[in-house]
């Protein structure tokens, strides 16, 4: 097995939105925003390289919105991240064979689509792929509450489904990924977000989506203004975080800029950690 932390686009987004009611004069301890009070964001994918098959845990947000969106989502990079990191990689869309996806939040889904044509609709990129998704999530995707329906991608729920290739996962196992993947199910921040446990030669590493989505997020009270419910949100969290103290796991992040993965200790205090931070895997 071979994991690579896979670059997509980045993006600025408002600090106080990432750090939900934490204050500015906490927050800016770990992160320094710009002018605009943006703080850098990594969309981060994941590609586990296991047994003959490629398997790409998300997308990031890519480059399918016009110009006047990409601006107002702070996407940093006007070309396609993603294609261009795997091609580092020495592959093409074309030659994965599952994409896992937490959730449908274009920032995670969006890397799907080709880039932005004037008056082109995006399409459905990875033509051999497996996509899964959960249940729960698929579902608020195609009926989206008002609060969050701009996070969604109609025309790539549509391409989704037409493709044929799309498995809706119920439950904490996919056919598509089988033995070595299974699932923790979380609804704080979006309902049905699949966070998926790897199990690697080094202990098992969980990708952590929008549950965790950097390094900060990690200390328990720390959410984010996206969270739909973020008492519940940091009960889940918590759970996840004494499991995996306890296995000796650690966190796949997919929003952090400086950190890809790390593991996860108890200070002093009782209070969860980031330890031993990669900026990369591969």
């Amino acid at each position: 097995m071979r994991l690579t932390s896979i670059d997509g686009n980045s993006q600025m987004l408002d600090g106080g939105a990432m750090f939900g009611n934490a204050p500015k004069p906490l927050w800016t301890r770990w992160i320094t925003p710009d002018d605009r009070n943006r703080i850098p964001l990594a969309c981060r994918a994941l590609l586990v390289e296991d047994g003959g098959r490629r398997i790409l845990f998300e997308a990031g947000i890519g480059v399918f919105f016009d110009p006047k969106l990409r601006d107002r989502f702070g996407v940093v990079e006007p070309e396609h991240v993603l294609l261009r990191s795997l091609a580092a990689a020495g592959l093409t869309h074309e030659d994965i064979d599952v994409v896992v996806l937490s959730h449908l939040h274009f920032d995670h889904a969006g890397g799907l689509l080709t880039a932005w044509e004037e008056g082109v609709e995006p399409r459905l990129l990875f033509p051999n792929a497996t996509f899964v998704v959960g249940a729960r999530a698929w579902e608020r995707a195609l009926n989206p509450h008002f609060r969050d329906r701009a996070s969604f991608v109609p025309t790539l729920n549509r391409q989704l489904l037409e493709s044929g290739r799309l498995e809706v996962v119920d439950g904490d196992r996919s056919a598509a990924l089988g033995d070595g993947y299974r699932f923790h199910l979380s609804d704080g921040h979006t309902p049905g977000l699949l966070l998926t446990e790897i199990a690697t030669p080094d202990g098992p590493l969980v990708f952590a989506g929008d549950l965790i989505p950097g390094a900060p997020w990690v200390h328990l009270p720390i959410t984010m203004g996206y969270d739909r419910f973020p008492e519940l949100l940091i009960e889940e969290k918590e759970r996840l975080l004494t499991d995996l103290v306890g296995r000796g796991g650690r966190l796949f992040f997919t929003h952090d800029a400086e950190v890809a993965a790390s593991g996860i200790a108890r200070d002093e205090r009782g209070r969860f950690k980031a330890i031993e931070p990669v900026a990369t895997l591969g």
